[in-house]
């Protein structure tokens, strides 16, 4: 089993609702849709040339 922290986020509403459908969307829990996301936009980071 991997190592696992426990965080408080707050999010807006309508951000929320939109990880909720892409959840359902992909058949993936909340949680696991928020670390897919969270993964890929950090592995695509360093690709990118401008800075956000």
């Amino acid at each position: 089993m991997t190592d696992e922290k426990r965080i408080s986020l707050r999010l807006p509403t309508d951000l929320h609702a939109r990880l909720v459908e892409q959840a359902r969307s992909d058949r993936r829990s909340l949680n696991s849709e928020i670390v897919h996301l969270l993964e890929a936009a950090l592995t695509n980071a360093g690709r990118d040339d401008e800075s956000p």
